[in-house]
């Protein structure tokens, strides 16, 4: 099974637009457009019933103290977290594509509360949900894609994983809004292929 993309090519620096934040004309980090990027698959196993797709930053900081203070960078050595940016599950097998801007298209403060997403498909909850909790203007419920914004004084380039699991079942039985625990446990015995590609981003200008 492979997986590709006409807006991430493998390994390569993901453009800003499907980023959730950018660099600023005069600031290190201001909003961007945040749509999800394209993502196209072949070659699934013949006894596939339905696709998950998970997309992870595993390059987040496990410590959050240096995060955006102008005056300091986030040390490369630091030990680092995953941070959520899509669950899908139920991506029926016929499905072979989703369309660049078809799932997010710009910022959607609290977060969107009913992602589009291919027909019969459900979208958990990313881990914007976790890092806004507390901000009056942004705290909510975010499903679907929200895209990359690391720390702009992060000295390590972040990575973002997309990988695509082929399931022998039809449906997973997952709420609206599930997490990613959820998902990898309701998985367990029924993926047959998995396949990824990665983009990186940075918002540090010293590393762009």
């Amino acid at each position: 099974m492979q997986l590709s993309s006409h807006a991430i090519r493998h390994q390569q620096p993901i453009p800003a637009e499907y980023a959730f934040c950018q660099p600023g004309a005069d600031s290190p980090c201001v909003l961007s457009s945040n749509r999800n990027p394209d993502l196209h698959w072949q070659d699934a196993p013949v006894a596939t019933g339905s696709y998950a797709l998970i997309c992870v930053d595993p390059d987040v900081p496990s410590v959050a103290t240096d995060v955006n203070q102008p005056d300091r960078e986030v040390h490369d050595a630091l030990p680092r977290v995953d941070f959520v940016h899509w669950l899908i599950a139920n991506i029926p097998a016929n499905v072979t594509s989703i369309a660049a801007g078809a799932c997010s298209e710009g910022i959607t403060a609290r977060g969107k509360a009913l992602p589009t997403g291919p027909e019969g498909s459900v979208q958990g909850r990313n881990d914007y949900t976790a890092w806004f909790k507390g901000d009056p203007d942004m705290e909510g419920l975010y499903l679907g894609y929200d895209g990359p914004c690391p720390p702009f004084n992060d000295a390590k380039v972040h990575r973002y994983f997309f990988r695509l699991f082929a399931l022998d079942v039809a449906q997973l039985e997952l709420p609206h809004g599930f997490g990613i625990t959820e998902l990898h446990r309701a998985m367990q015995g029924h993926i047959l292929a998995e396949t990824a590609l990665y983009g990186t981003y940075t918002l540090n200008a010293r590393l762009r």
